[in-house]
């Protein structure tokens, strides 16, 4: 990391103040990949122990917007991230803390290419959210864009 460029984590945690209200610890923040954890905590358990679905909605989302600072944290002079919209899937039974990795589902050069052709580039970021024992209980994708500024 270069010492003129921000830690991505600590932008996250600075600008989103829902995350930090979950205690989500940022693991790797890079224009790869971003990697969040929900420790296991009885305030956001739901009825039957395990994480709230609203705070592994949060988590995911998260981990998306992390990404996205990430990978195109330097178009941010000239264009907002926005969430569009998600989608997400519960697949097993979360317990215990998760983790959510979040990638890119377009490379960075396809979206600024469009920004750049004077568009606003849509593009998804796919998440899996897994238990410790690695099972993955939750799958969710978000489709953000860069509205450029008027």
């Amino acid at each position: 990391m270069s010492e003129t460029q921000p830690n991505i984590g600590d932008m996250l945690l600075a600008t989103v103040p829902m995350a930090k209200t979950l205690n989500l610890e940022v693991v790797e923040a890079t224009a790869e990949r971003a990697v969040l954890r929900l420790p296991d905590q009885g305030a956001f358990h739901n009825h039957v122990g395990g994480p709230h679905a609203g705070a592994m909605f949060t988590l995911g989302e998260s981990a998306s917007g992390a990404i996205v600072i990430g990978a195109f944290g330097d178009q941010m002079n000239r264009a907002v991230p926005l969430a569009v919209r998600a989608e997400i899937g519960y697949k097993k039974l979360a317990m215990g803390p998760v983790t959510a990795t979040a990638t890119l589902g377009r490379t960075k050069a396809e979206v600024v290419a469009e920004l750049d052709a004077g568009q606003r580039p849509e593009f998804p970021v796919n998440i899996a959210i897994t238990r410790e024992d690695g099972a993955v209980t939750g799958e969710m994708t978000i489709i953000w864009t860069l509205r450029p500024h008027s």
